[in-house]
């Protein structure tokens, strides 16, 4: 028999009004669990808000937590937990403004499992993690350990 191959389709949209930097915007989830608003104040300050970098940083936080787990799981080791967080960097350059670096430090509760299997398996997970690779224009560093 084989394998059926998965396919999903996920929406977000946002409405931008204004210029900028004097104009705000909102940001929606299809699945209609999270609507913010958005402005230049929250993308290059620290007014209340979201902004792109921080939708990224979860989206890749929540993507790799879990193809760590799934990949624990699947060699025998399933986490009690695996928590992530997750640095997207936007600079500023010559050429516009562009995402160089995303940083991923994590952190699991693996029973069974020593630290170098557990960083292999988390190096693995990062170059398997589908966010991980829409986003491979960015350097992509992980620090993971075991909690104590």
């Amino acid at each position: 028999m084989a394998q059926q191959m998965i396919e999903t389709r996920r929406r977000a949209s946002a409405v931008w009004n204004g210029g900028v930097p004097q104009g705000s915007g909102t940001v929606k989830l299809g699945s209609g669990t999270f609507e913010g608003n958005y402005s230049f104040g929250t993308r290059m300050g620290n007014e209340p808000g979201t902004n792109p970098e921080e939708l990224i940083a979860a989206a890749h936080a929540a993507c790799f937590s879990m193809a760590l787990a799934f990949a624990l799981t699947n060699d025998g080791h399933p986490p009690t937990s695996v928590s992530t967080k997750a640095v997207v960097h936007l600079k500023q350059t010559a050429n516009g403004f562009e995402i160089p670096k995303i940083d991923l430090v994590t952190e699991g509760v693996v029973p069974g499992i020593d630290e170098a299997t557990f960083k292999a398996t988390a190096e693995a997970a990062k170059k398997g993690c589908p966010v991980s690779k829409v986003l491979a224009g960015a350097e992509i560093t992980l620090a993971a350990s075991l909690a104590s």
